[in-house]
């Protein structure tokens, strides 16, 4: 007599084991989708690329958009440098790489669809004031990147701007040169002034060390508040990259709006993917502001969070990316630092007082930044203002990346499908049985791969890096090894 089978079903009924291959069947079919879907999305963003190329390159214009007027008038030249460099202030071990070709700043930056004429007072912001943090090494783009001549003077998407010119043209339309202001380092202030001859002198405030983001804001705040009490200030880096100049104003524009009742006001994008670099911003209660329809109150501001974390942050569809933008009045900010950084505010505003009498600058420039906390502005005022409601956010539909690696840095270039993205020139890279990765051609030599994919090739007159897409995140432990080993004169 033969015993019960147990996986059997009674009554008909489906077997447990049938149940599991069931469901293995379609978790594999899910798979398979999710794999399409993103090599559908990849093809898409690639085709997207090279058609607003197409549309810029042939001088289509688009139609005027409501609230924002946009005249039709001659492009200015949209010359493709060869190489990633602009100016001649890059070390001299690599002088083949300067582009000798000049080119007219456009008013609106590269990512335009549409051409703007001179008269760009209808998207103008009175007494709105831009900065521009012009600092960091940008280390994980090492060796292209450097500490004298770091990422945000390159031009990473060869159009022909740099990214910090890019980052001027996109927001000259909301302020003007006299309202546009810059703060950097020392050793970067001549090769910014060749780059940007629209800058005026008294606008680029010289800091005399890194002190991250707060003492960089924190300075320019306190300068322009002398300058005008009544003013509004909105920083935004100099090294990221954004597509879609339109819908950027529109939310720099109602940012305004809600700085104007003092809120201290950030702008979150929205997540592409569950990236583990950037940091996140929970989205809070609807701002009642009649001017500002799409702001909410920050709950609270998260750290880079691992992948989990990350993906069950953009399922919930509350959070944003946070990119480091903030808009406020300059001397509300000034309010919140006296509040939670008091010493800070303190020093800041010392040297605020004496910053446009040249005979004193220097004096108490040296007496007070040494002492100065190094801090982020998240951590110094954001987070505990967001504790208690003074902090909102304006979700953006705008694209933004950081360009923080060379993984970003590819998806950010046009390349035909299966082929690695080349920073320079196509002809110096011949590729067999390659797909993804990029290729940085920038000693001047050949360049052959042959069956390998995802790599990332960075070929300088002076050193070369090899590695894999996955580890560009890693590449500032390569330079913490080439100090280390004596090799200062490459960083």
């Amino acid at each position: 007599m033969s015993l019960p089978n147990h996986a059997a079903s009674s009554a008909g009924e489906p077997s447990v084991h049938a149940m599991f291959q069931d469901i293995m069947s379609m978790l594999q079919q899910s798979q398979t989708d999710i794999a399409d879907l993103k090599q559908e999305c990849s093809e898409l963003r690639h085709a997207n690329t090279s058609l607003e190329r197409q549309v810029r390159e042939n001088n289509f214009y688009r139609s005027n958009t409501p609230g924002f007027t946009s005249p039709t008038a001659p492009s200015s030249p949209q010359l493709r440098a060869r190489t990633p460099f602009l100016t001649p202030s890059i070390p001299a071990v690599v002088p083949s790489m300067i582009t000798s070709q000049s080119h007219r700043p456009s008013p609106l930056g590269d990512n335009a669809l549409f051409s703007y004429s001179n008269n760009y007072s209808s998207r103008e912001i009175p007494g709105f004031y831009v900065v521009i943090p012009a600092g960091g090494a940008g280390t994980r783009l090492w060796p292209l990147s450097r500490e004298n001549h770091p990422k945000f003077l390159l031009d990473l998407t060869l159009k022909g701007r740099s990214l910090i010119q890019a980052t001027w043209d996109r927001l000259i339309p909301l302020s003007s040169p006299q309202r546009t202001t810059i703060v950097a380092g020392p050793s970067h202030v001549k090769a910014i002034r060749e780059q940007l001859p629209e800058l005026l002198p008294s606008n680029i405030f010289t800091e005399p060390g890194a002190k991250d983001s707060m003492a960089a804001i924190g300075l320019a705040a306190a300068i322009l508040t002398e300058r005008d009490p009544d003013a509004i200030i909105g920083s935004f880096a100099a090294d990221h990259t954004i597509s879609g100049d339109d819908a950027f104003l529109y939310a720099v524009a109602e940012a305004v709006e809600v700085a104007r009742n003092d809120y201290l006001v950030t702008i979150g994008i929205a997540p592409a993917h569950p990236s583990t670099g950037f940091g996140y911003i929970r989205l809070g209660e609807k701002v009642k502001i009649n001017d500002a329809p799409n702001a909410r109150l920050v709950e609270s501001f998260k750290e880079k969070p691992d992948a989990r974390t990350a993906a069950s942050y953009i399922a919930t569809g509350h959070y944003r990316w946070n990119a480091g933008m903030f808009v406020t009045k300059a001397k509300f900010l000034l309010r919140l630092l006296k509040e939670y950084r008091p010493d800070m505010h303190e020093g800041l505003v010392k040297i605020a007082k004496v910053w446009d009498d040249d005979t004193r600058r220097d004096a108490v420039l040296d007496q007070v930044w040494p002492y100065l906390e190094k801090i982020p502005i998240d951590n110094a005022v954001a987070e505990p203002a967001a504790a208690e409601g003074r902090v909102a956010v304006v979700p953006a539909t705008f694209g933004w990346d950081d360009v923080g690696d060379f993984s970003s840095l590819t998806d950010i270039l046009p390349a035909e499908a299966n082929r690695p993205r080349v920073l320079g020139d196509n002809a110096l890279v011949l590729t067999d049985q390659v797909a993804g990765g990029i290729v940085v051609p920038g000693s001047g030599r050949l360049i052959s791969c042959l069956g390998v994919d995802d790599l990332v090739i960075v070929d300088m007159p002076d050193c070369l890096l090899v590695t894999t897409r996955a580890r560009s995140q890693e590449v500032k432990r390569i330079v913490k090894k080439a100090k280390d080993a004596g090799w200062k004169n490459l960083l």
